[in-house]
């Protein structure tokens, strides 16, 4: 009977998170509520959720800016009558992120058909709600194949990709944390504005 219970405890455990949030001793989980980016060389805000990344824009290349929202979530959040609330210590602090793109027919050679992957370090601390912006796509990526082949319409019209950004850090502890997110990135040599 013992181990009955102990094998249902284990299930139920298994499906209510993931190994990876199970590993961390962290007692909050940080969660991406949205990733939007703006195209480089313009003013706009990294509102959409979709990037049409150009790789020549007035005859220069530009890195392309993301803004990640985060909140956070309790492993064991409490009860309707008595919520946890976030102390300092449970505030989770991004000091890094590592992003890597992947087309969806399999083809994710890095410098031959995506993008080179890269890490780029960043600190916010995510209190309750928490907003920063991050490189999606660096210049010297618009610099090197594929995306220069791109240019001018040259070799080819588009890429679509989809970047998967992992967000790691720790909370106040120090207990190491983690998070996933992902956007869509369309490449490729778009209209100049007023031409």
């Amino acid at each position: 009977m013992a181990a009955g219970l102990a094998a249902a405890a284990c299930l139920l455990a298994s499906i209510s998170c993931n190994d990876l949030v199970q590993a961390s001793r962290a007692s909050t989980i940080l969660v991406i509520e949205r990733i939007g980016a703006a195209q480089g060389g313009t003013s706009d805000d990294p509102i959409p959720t979709l990037l049409n990344s150009d790789v020549l824009t007035n005859g220069g290349v530009f890195p392309d800016i993301a803004r990640v929202t985060t909140r956070l979530a309790f492993k064991a959040p409490g009860t309707s009558e008595n919520p946890a609330s976030p102390t300092s210590a449970n505030w989770i602090t991004i000091t890094g992120y590592r992003v890597v793109y992947r087309r969806s027919d399999g083809r994710d050679t890095p410098g031959v058909d995506v993008p080179f992957p890269f890490e780029g370090g960043m600190t916010m601390t995510t209190i309750d709600i928490g907003t920063a912006e991050f490189t999606l796509v660096r210049a010297q990526a618009k610099l090197e194949e594929p995306l220069i082949s791109l240019r001018n319409l040259g070799g080819g019209l588009a890429l679509s990709v989809v970047a998967e950004i992992t967000f790691t850090g720790h909370d106040q502890t120090g207990a190491a944390t983690s998070a996933d997110g992902t956007i869509g990135i369309n490449f490729a040599d778009f209209a100049d504005a007023g031409s």
